[in-house]
């Protein structure tokens, strides 16, 4: 007797961390192009204006850039069947957690968190390592589709 072939894995969700990670290196961005602004070209040597352009490409990169750029290279993507956590800026790191074996979905607040409804997710499916997605928007909302998922992906639903 054939069995009947499982439904295709569909992508459901995907998030990066919240915003809000992004307005210190905004803000770090608009202060250091309001410096600029009014101090460059005000040396009377032409080095000094030249090593003042140079400490605020730096800064730019440091405060703004590798920032910005870490948030960008962090997702967690949640299909019908897996969630899969994927980060780092130049060693990427890629953690699964199935959705077909038990699992246990927790949410942490703290801080502004609570103010912006996100929260970090914690997935443990009885493993040492449990998969821990970061500030993500909605947390509660995240935390009761996974749920759902779950028992979908069980039979209970």
């Amino acid at each position: 007797m054939l069995r009947p072939e499982p439904p295709p894995e569909r992508v459901v969700a995907r998030y990066r961390r919240h915003g809000r990670a992004l307005f210190w290196p905004s803000l770090a961005l608009i202060a250091l192009a309001g410096a600029c602004g009014y101090f460059l070209g005000r040396f009377s040597e032409e080095w000094q204006n030249l090593g003042a352009l140079g400490a605020a490409i730096l800064l730019a990169l440091l405060f703004w850039l590798l920032p910005t750029l870490r948030w960008l290279t962090g997702r967690t993507t949640v299909t019908t069947r897996r969630v899969i956590r994927v980060h780092g800026l130049l060693a990427r790191e890629r953690q699964e957690v199935s959705l077909l074996r038990g699992h246990d979905v927790t949410v942490r607040r703290h801080g502004l968190q609570a103010l912006f409804r996100s929260g970090d997710v914690t997935i443990h499916s009885g493993s040492e390592h449990p998969l821990v997605a970061l500030d993500l928007p909605d947390a509660a909302l995240v935390a009761r589709a996974l749920t759902e998922l779950g028992d979908d992906a069980h039979g209970l639903g």
